[in-house]
């Protein structure tokens, strides 16, 4: 078993059981390559974190900012759990260096990988949730994820998509909101690739490509936001 005596420093909390803590730091891949060990991997524990993730988010921004409508709470809530956010949160802990991987996964950089140690971070919140109760999993929340990023977020606005800031800006300034077509749509089902194109009167503004839908049309507004004709 790793030392993990340094990170419950960090993290200034001391775990009751400590197969929590290991456990949060299992990705399946290793289990592979050591069927007789003696923990699952982090997926369930991930499968905890990030619903008690979402009740933090929502009670934080329920709490600290009363005056949001409920739209604005869903955006800033994506903004704030997206995989970036819980991925650069777990680079600042350091947390890859206790992370169990395969020998592929190791030479593939998993250390770093996004998807892996974002996942890390919220099997995290999902253990300290059990081991230590929802004021723990709060506190490592609101520290190490909430004091470097969701602040900002809300102050600047960030938490708009250029989607929202694009329909605002015609909203406010023609009364009329664009109009997003899918231009093509290529690949298999489940690796399709959508253009999609923004239109206001009639005129194409931009168009971009995105594995889903929403992710082109988000893409080619933000385009559009730099077009001069808008």
């Amino acid at each position: 078993m790793k030392n993990f005596d340094a990170l419950e420093n960090k993290l200034g909390v001391s775990f009751k059981n400590k197969k929590l803590l290991q456990n949060a730091f299992v990705h399946r891949s290793y289990l592979n390559e050591h069927k007789d060990f003696d923990l699952p991997s982090n997926e369930k524990l991930e499968f905890l974190g990030d619903s008690v993730l979402s009740l933090i988010t929502s009670y934080y921004l329920y709490q600290k900012y009363p005056t949001l409508h409920e739209g604005q709470y869903t955006d800033i809530k994506a903004s704030i759990v997206k995989t970036e956010s819980l991925y650069e949160a777990a680079k600042r802990l350091l947390l890859g260096d206790y992370l169990y991987l395969s020998r592929g996964e190791i030479e593939n950089k998993g250390k770093d990988n996004k998807s892996i140690l974002a996942d890390c971070f919220e099997a995290i919140i999902g253990a300290l949730f059990l081991d230590n109760g929802f004021s723990a999993a709060n506190e490592f929340v609101i520290e190490f994820l909430f004091s470097s990023d969701l602040d900002s977020i809300v102050t600047n606005n960030l938490y708009l998509s250029s989607k929202n800031k694009l329909q605002e800006y015609l909203q406010d300034k023609y009364k009329q909101l664009p109009i997003y077509k899918v231009l093509s749509e290529v690949g298999p089902e489940h690796n399709k690739l959508y253009t999609v194109g923004v239109y206001f009167e009639n005129k194409l503004l931009a168009q971009a490509t995105g594995h889903s839908k929403k992710q082109a049309q988000d893409a080619a507004a933000a385009i559009a936001l730099l077009n001069p004709m808008v």
